[in-house]
């Protein structure tokens, strides 16, 4: 409140910074009732001093949250990570935190809240104060929840303000090596043969891997049965030994075991290939239409000034476009998407929309 009424004060005390002329009587009306709320006073203003408030606040309604993006951030300002520490997304917060610390001045310190399949992240920056110091890492797990939980305590489109993507990261189909396909053709072909025969590894109910199995089950017309893990390591090796047959897993953890030959690679679940397995084809080329990837971005709470998402989203764009830290992005399998907040909330919208429709006609239940 001090630092509300000293911003108010700078601006009566040198109106020249501004381009209006708000009437004195307005201000003067404007101060008296923000002192008095401050200091617990009961205030019954006159109509006529009623209109001057109504009229000093219309004239200034821009200038709090201008100072405050000016200045922005005067304190350090926590990214919270919906996953435990050590992970892919974890490695990404920390490299675009580690940025936006050298860029604006000020730590920007990753805290990492697991559990509830990222809700319970989520709910902490909804909750938290709309001024920019507390940011949600964003996953495919927040628009995959929107459809998958019927009772959330928040709605992620409403209640989350879109700050900036920061890149998409395909999935790999795997097979294990014992499997007779060698391509999607094949392995489509063989999962017909052998209805409800197959072992499709998942590494969680409504992950990204697990909708983006069900997708493919759908496009191609396959009966295959679905195995839920508690992540990807579990998943992983049971995949390797053979007791899955088949999963959609992301990329950083499946390179080495994919190059080792303990997993063959299928396909890559973005519209083009990956840089990183530059052999592997696209599963779109052989079921037209399809496409899932990993979304990442930067979220804030709702209400949060667009002066200081503005400045986060500039900055942000910076960082990803700098060679080095595409290239660091890259290693983790990601292409970057570089965007306006809006770009982000209709990137949102529309894979809200998708993997909506597909947990529905999946009848994807949460645990």
């Amino acid at each position: 409140m001090t630092d509300s009424l000293a911003t108010l004060a700078t601006v009566i005390g040198d109106r020249s910074q501004t381009n209006f002329q708000p009437n004195p009587h307005s201000l003067r009306a404007l101060v008296i009732i923000g002192l008095a709320s401050y200091k617990g006073w009961v205030v019954k203003p006159s109509r006529r001093t009623f209109l001057h408030v109504a009229a000093g606040a219309a004239a200034l309604p821009a200038l709090p949250h201008m100072a405050w993006a000016l200045d922005y951030p005067t304190r350090p300002v926590r990214i919270i990570d919906p996953f435990p520490p050590g992970g892919v997304s974890d490695t990404l917060a920390r490299l675009i935190g580690q940025n936006l610390s050298g860029r604006l001045g000020q730590p920007f310190v990753i805290v990492n809240r697991p559990g509830g399949a990222t809700n319970i992240a989520t709910e902490e920056v909804v909750r938290a104060a709309p001024d920019g110091y507390t940011l949600l890492l964003v996953s495919p797990s927040n628009v995959i929840n929107a459809t998958l939980y019927d009772k959330l305590s928040f709605n992620f489109i409403h209640d989350i303000a879109p700050v900036a993507s920061i890149m998409r990261t395909p999935l790999v189909m795997l097979v294990n090596p014992a499997v007779p396909a060698k391509t999607v053709p094949e392995f489509i072909a063989y999962g017909k043969a052998n209805p409800g025969k197959l072992n499709m590894a998942s590494d969680g109910i409504g992950s990204s891997g697990d909708v983006a199995g069900e997708l493919f089950k759908m496009m191609a017309g396959v009966d295959m049965t679905t195995v839920p893990y508690r992540g990807a390591p579990p998943a992983l090796i049971d995949l390797i030994s053979g007791r899955a047959q088949f999963m959609f897993a992301p990329m950083p953890p499946t390179l080495a075991h994919i190059r080792a030959g303990e997993l063959r690679a299928l396909a890559v679940t973005m519209a083009v290939r990956a840089a990183a397995l530059p052999d592997v084809p696209t599963l779109g080329d052989f079921l037209a239409g399809y496409e899932a990837s990993v979304l990442n971005g930067i979220g804030a709470p709702k209400y949060t000034p667009s002066e200081i998402i503005n400045k986060l989203n500039t900055t942000i764009n910076a960082v990803v476009a700098n060679p080095a830290t595409k290239a660091k992005l890259a290693a983790l399998g990601g292409m970057v998407v570089v965007g306006s907040p809006a770009d982000f909330g209709k990137l949102i919208a529309e894979e809200t929309e998708k993997w909506a429709k597909v947990v529905r006609a999946a009848n994807i239940k949460p645990d």
